[in-house]
């Protein structure tokens, strides 16, 4: 992975990971790590024990982001360790998929208006907030915005609900208008659309749709999705916005 030019020679590039402790959101963490980035991890978790390196215990902010006032806090504590540097790269890829009791596909008109307002402000309204809270540094280091959205946003999934569904659709929306917005700040956005990935909490019955609905008839790795990610925040990429890529095995077509 080529690393993004930062604001000085002497500093490693900067990139903030929300959902960072488990699945995906873990896999794009490694990968910066591994790749030389400084690494910030925001999670409603306490820092990860199966986190490979130390120092990431003080790179870490709880936040809770279906709540405003704490993600302003995570925002302002990621500004204080940042002290003045640019941040390279923001890459909003917590989403939560709420499911029936016995953990089906949850429908739109059995949802609660509640979990339907919560999974909007997780999935969409948090990562909208996190850019213009950090929009300064980002512009700062001329950075990049990465959005996880899903394939579930652009037509209707088995096991994803309409309110997810919804989110991620929106999601895309807001990728397309941020890239407008921010291209004469120099700050790029961008956006990644995963299919059935191999994580701890696929659905019952995945295995049997990728076998009849993805061409390259398996999962995929995560490490496939944290490698695209990391290649939108590089310098490899820097004509690239407003794009969505979309990471499935060929499930979209």
């Amino acid at each position: 992975m080529t690393k993004a030019a930062d604001n000085s020679p002497y500093q490693k590039p900067s990139v903030a990971v929300t959902g960072a402790s488990r699945g995906i959101g873990h896999e794009i963490v490694k990968e910066f790590h591994t790749s030389g980035w400084e690494v910030f991890t925001l999670a409603r978790t306490p820092f990860s024990e199966v986190c490979p390196w130390a120092e990431g215990i003080v790179k870490h902010i709880e936040v809770d982001l279906s709540d405003k006032a704490s993600i302003r806090a995570a925002a302002k504590s990621l500004h204080r360790q940042l002290a003045g540097r640019g941040l390279n790269a923001l890459v909003n890829n917590a989403g939560i998929s709420p499911k029936t009791e016995d953990g089906g596909r949850l429908s739109a008109t059995a949802t609660t208006l509640e979990t339907f307002q919560r999974v909007q402000m997780i999935n969409l309204i948090a990562p909208l907030l996190l850019t213009q809270e950090l929009l300064d540094p980002l512009e700062q280091a001329r950075g990049s915005i990465v959005n996880i959205s899903s394939i579930a946003g652009t037509q209707v999934h088995p096991f994803a609900g309409a309110a997810y569904a919804v989110s991620k659709a929106a999601l895309s929306a807001l990728t397309r208008e941020l890239a407008y917005e921010l291209a004469d700040r120099n700050v790029r956005v961008n956006a990644v659309s995963p299919g059935e990935i191999a994580t701890s909490i696929l659905s019952p019955g995945t295995e049997e749709m990728v076998e009849r609905d993805v061409p390259m008839k398996r999962l995929g790795n995560p490490q496939e999705v944290a490698e695209v990610v990391s290649f939108l925040c590089s310098a490899k990429s820097s004509y690239i916005n407003g794009a969505e890529i979309p990471i499935n095995g060929g499930q979209h077509l």
